[in-house]
């Protein structure tokens, strides 16, 4: 039976981090964030889901580069199913992002600038275009209540240098890559994705937190989807949709989210799991 007591090091938006010994446990929670601001109305199941996925999808990236998991059984018997054990690491301070396609907030960059974070892009894109090939977008990373930033790619190698930037963009498209084609397979679009990378005490980049997760990415059925409209999402975009209806000015407080929502919500999360893995959740 698992005793050893576990230290509270850092609450976030989602997820909450834990000392555990040299080990971490990351536990994701059912809490659901829209535009930085975590929702008072939580999601059933949402951190399992998450959890879960990411133990998948790490699996089947396992041979592109090492990640941070040591168990995602090992863990405190209040957070089993919603918890990794995990590795310490220096996290890179930049938000790797991969877009295929172009949506949210890389679409409203394109249309002002004709670019998205110093990549130039063809002229007469629309919603959902797909894009002549993935790019790399990476953003800052925003100190709680504050919102990441797109940067370009030259801002990044001023940040951690040149080769650790390049490295970056390769891991990022390349997990992009592989779990596109691996989603397709099943009928999903993957229209981007955020992943986080930390330095191995050796200088290794691994992959840590989440990966290509509802709350990370955005999942679209591939027999629906049609450049020039907004497309179906298995993701949070659902949510960040339904606020924005409200009128609320994307500042805490929150709205809460009523019961349909709730269960429209968990419903599209449980779907993307089980299309993705071929598990019954």
């Amino acid at each position: 039976m698992y005793l050893a007591p576990v230290e509270l090091l850092h609450s976030g938006k989602v997820r909450d981090l834990y000392a555990d010994g040299d080990d971490l446990i990351l536990v994701a929670s059912d809490r659901v964030s829209v535009y930085d601001v975590i929702l008072p109305t939580p999601i059933p199941d949402k951190g399992r889901i998450l959890t879960q996925l990411s133990v998948w999808w790490f699996d089947q990236l396992g041979d592109l580069l090492p990640n941070h998991v040591i168990s995602a059984t090992d863990v405190p018997p209040e957070f089993a199913g919603r918890a990794i054990r995990c590795r310490r690491l220096q996290m890179v301070p930049v938000e790797c992002v991969a877009r295929g396609y172009l949506t949210g907030g890389g679409l409203t960059e394109y249309r002002a600038t004709g670019s998205v974070s110093g990549v130039s892009l063809p002229a007469g894109l629309d919603e959902a275009s797909r894009l002549p090939e993935p790019i790399f977008t990476p953003s800052t990373k925003a100190p709680a209540g504050q919102h990441d930033e797109p940067i370009s790619f030259s801002a990044v190698v001023e940040t951690v240098g040149a080769e650790t930037a390049e490295r970056l963009r390769e891991i990022t498209l390349g997990v992009y890559e592989r779990g596109a084609t691996l989603a397709a397979e099943r009928g999903i679009i993957i229209a981007d994705t955020k992943i986080e990378l930390g330095w191995a005490p050796d200088g290794t980049l691994v992959l840590a937190d989440e990966v290509l997760t509802p709350d990370s990415s955005r999942f679209w059925p591939a027999d629906s989807w049609q450049p020039g409209r907004p497309a179906f999402s298995f993701d949070k975009q659902f949510v960040r949709d339904w606020a924005a209806g409200t009128g609320w000015d994307k500042r805490a407080p929150g709205p809460e989210l009523p019961d349909d929502m709730v269960e429209r919500t968990r419903a599209r999360y449980v779907e993307i799991y089980e299309r993705l893995t071929g598990k019954p959740w």
